[in-house]
């Protein structure tokens, strides 16, 4: 098992809190992590259909024989009827971490513990495999394009299936099984449509119209969709900056992919080298690099603070952290080569609001860290120092 930044997270939540909930994407190693972490737990998991029906059925029974021990509730999701039943006996024990509840659906197990364990549950959210993750154990590749050719997802780090074959069978799982549950989308051939048109427009403003019209359907429903691939943690979304400065800033949000490895597969890429050639190469590079700091803080615990910044005449910043009462400005560019115009927008922006070259960060395709005077080069892989 390669290990998770998120572990000691997770079991210094479980001492402060009587519930403890694991969302992310599907095959993100949620379950994984919790068996490791909490390894004397009981586990059950409500993919199980038997093990489903006997909770929906008499849930009180079926919590009757963990009432001494910690118990891991896999996909807990699927039985809305357990949370309220769960509410009485953390409320009856006061004892803390005695449920850990895992769910690849955000939206409906964060609607579950709004209604019955608001204040009682802890929520985290698993996201795939880091970069710095994967360099730990020695299986990042040496190659930029393969990185985000492949992706990050576990099981293509710990079995032997290529990206080809892996993620088409993901797209198909998360479409039968996810998406039908999620809402009552009647046509998943349309919705695939709607998939495949959103992985050709990252790292660009967001237009419900546009998109609406390529897919053949109205802004309403591609705004319901657009809900249902960021409650299962496919997408998100990342808004512009806009507080102090100037109002003649751009409002849309920029779409992105959580994983790019999923993002290739989408945009029918079948190998490295065909990315290496692709148009959108500096665009999947970009999304890389702003999904690798949201991993960062959500690993960490952490409610991600990204935006990104521009103005309408052209200036733009690809991502802004807030950090505290600070902001660290993040320039991302794909070429291999430093050269000082790609500091540019890095310095016009300091110009504008105050912020000194300690702040700016330009993350480049390149190996070499490097100090400049207008911010300091940060090399691809070395993403999680930003």
């Amino acid at each position: 098992m390669i290990p998770r930044k998120m572990a000691d997270k997770l079991v210094e939540m479980a001492t402060g809190f009587p519930v403890v909930c694991l969302t992310g994407p599907r095959q993100s190693g949620k379950t994984t992590l919790v068996k490791s972490v909490f390894a004397d737990y009981a586990y059950v998991s409500l993919e199980n259909m038997d093990t489903m029906l006997a909770a929906k059925e008499d849930p009180r029974r079926f919590l009757a024989p963990y009432k001494d021990s910690g118990l891991i509730v896999d996909e807990a999701q699927r039985v809305p009827e357990l949370f309220s039943y769960l509410q009485g006996v953390v409320d009856a024990s006061g004892k803390m971490g005695r449920y850990i509840l895992t769910g690849s659906q955000n939206f409906l197990l964060l609607e579950s513990i709004t209604q019955s364990l608001a204040g009682r549950a802890a929520i985290l959210h698993l996201l795939p495999f880091s970069v710095q993750e994967v360099e730990n154990v020695g299986l990042l590749e040496a190659d930029l394009d393969k990185v985000l050719f492949k992706g990050m997802y576990p099981p293509l780090f710990d079995r032997p299936v290529s990206p080809i074959d892996f993620y088409p069978s993901y797209i198909e799982t998360y479409l039968e099984r996810d998406v039908r549950s999620m809402k009552n989308i009647g046509n998943l051939a349309l919705f695939r449509k709607f998939v495949q048109l959103s992985a050709g427009r990252i790292g660009q403003m967001l237009n419900l119209t546009s998109l609406g019209n390529e897919t053949g359907v109205d802004h309403k429903t591609i705004r319901s969709w657009l809900s249902v691939l960021e409650a299962s943690f496919i997408v998100f979304l990342l808004r512009p900056y806009h507080r102090n400065w100037n109002k003649r800033i751009v409002k849309q949000p920029k779409l992105y992919f959580y994983d790019t490895g999923l993002l290739c597969s989408l945009l029918n890429l079948r190998s490295a080298d065909d990315l290496a050639m692709h148009h959108l190469r500096g665009s999947i590079y970009e999304n890389y690099v702003i999904a690798e700091h949201m991993k960062k803080q959500c690993h960490f615990g952490i409610r991600p603070s990204a935006y990104f910044w521009r103005d309408h005449t052209g200036h733009e910043i690809d991502l802004i952290i807030e950090k505290g009462n600070g902001l660290q400005a993040v320039e991302i560019k794909s070429t291999t080569t430093l050269n000082p115009g790609l500091f540019n927008g890095l310095r016009w922006f300091c110009d504008q609001t105050g912020l000194v070259a300690d702040d700016c960060s330009l993350v480049y395709g390149g190996e070499e860290p490097q100090e400049r005077a207008a911010g300091r080069a940060v090399p691809w892989r070395q993403v999680h120092s930003i």
